[in-house]
């Protein structure tokens, strides 16, 4: 029986057998009654010791089993079969394994679904250009193509090169957020600086769209970040908001500090956002109904990202005659 055999009931049986021999001889010596009195008492206890034992074996044998069953397969385990005795505190502390088991695994498939998801959409993504660039390569080939043409097409060529590489960048920028290996340098920056610097790349667009900036911006008002990183956050949302508005447009930015938080207001006259797009404007690779054929649909979500990163919020709602995104960031854990 492979209870007995186990080194320590056999440690136990040598100690009972040699503490009744003792017990038992001792008395018989004095008086044979006494000597079996011991005797029968020793065995009894005994008995009765090995039994408990091997129900108590017998119940770690079959916790041991499920935990087996648990680790291989996808089964479940009844704890109330468990919690009597001292096995109770090791219920609990596989009971605490087992939800946290639990929990990774299902973490790790909405990451391998994530990831499988993004891939897919990212080779999506890339697809559509590439093959644009292949197809301009194959006509500039054309010993017959006369220089006028030839120069639209590598002009077309460089504009989709263009946008590969920010589309590149940009899945690198999310890539590092997602994984929190970013290159964050936080420190006190003035609102009149970020928008500034976030306004940059855009004013030669503007300019030729006729687009008309109204800023007000509170002569103190600053918040604690990453400066490169949150106008290039405030960028890509500007940007979204420009490329929804007709030329000649007024896009208001309005920036204001509190003792909660820093808030900036971005307001546009444009088409404004359509209510079927408004739950999923920050979602990855998500395209509005009134998105253009360029729009990759991750500039507002990395936007979101690097928000979130530094404590901050975004939101977007119509305001009636276009669009408002309003950030905060908050000065405390929320």
């Amino acid at each position: 029986m492979s209870f007995f055999r186990n080194p320590e009931i056999k440690r136990q049986l040598l100690l009972y057998f040699l503490l009744t021999a003792t017990v038992s001889g001792i008395l018989f010596c004095c008086d044979w009654v006494f000597g079996v009195l011991a005797l029968s008492i020793c065995l009894l206890f005994s008995t009765v010791h090995f039994l408990v034992t091997y129900q108590r074996y017998k119940t770690i044998s079959s916790f041991c089993a499920d935990l087996e069953t648990l680790l291989h397969k996808d089964a479940q385990i009844r704890f109330d079969r468990y919690c009597e005795g001292e096995l109770s505190i090791l219920q609990n502390s596989v009971k605490k394994l087992t939800v946290r088991m639990r929990d990774s695994e299902h973490k790790l498939r909405e990451e391998k679904e994530f990831l499988s998801n993004s891939l897919s959409d990212i080779s999506h993504q890339l697809k559509t250009p590439l093959t644009s660039a292949n197809l301009l390569l194959a006509m500039l080939n054309d010993p017959a193509l006369d220089d006028r043409t030839r120069q639209k097409y590598i002009s077309n060529l460089k504009e989709i090169l263009l946008k590969i590489d920010w589309l590149v960048n940009t899945l690198l920028k999310i890539s590092k957020l997602d994984s929190n290996t970013d290159d964050f340098v936080p420190a006190h920056v003035s609102m009149n600086e970020l928008i500034s610097a976030a306004l940059s790349p855009l004013l030669i667009s503007m300019e030729l769209r006729a687009v008309t900036v109204e800023k007000a911006i509170g002569s103190d008002a600053g918040f604690y970040g990453d400066l490169s990183w949150t106008a290039e956050a405030i960028t890509n949302i500007l940007k979204n908001c420009m490329e929804h508005m007709s030329e000649g447009g007024t896009l208001k930015v309005e920036a204001t500090e509190n003792a909660v938080f820093s808030e900036i207001v971005i307001t546009d006259d444009g088409s404004g956002i359509d209510a079927r797009d408004l739950p999923h404007i920050f979602e990855r690779f998500y395209k509005g109904k009134h998105s253009s054929s360029s729009s990759v649909g991750i500039g507002l979500a990395l936007s979101r990202m690097i928000i979130i990163r530094q404590n901050g919020t975004v939101k977007a709602e119509n305001t009636g005659r276009g669009a408002r995104f309003t950030i905060r960031f908050y000065k405390c854990t929320i």
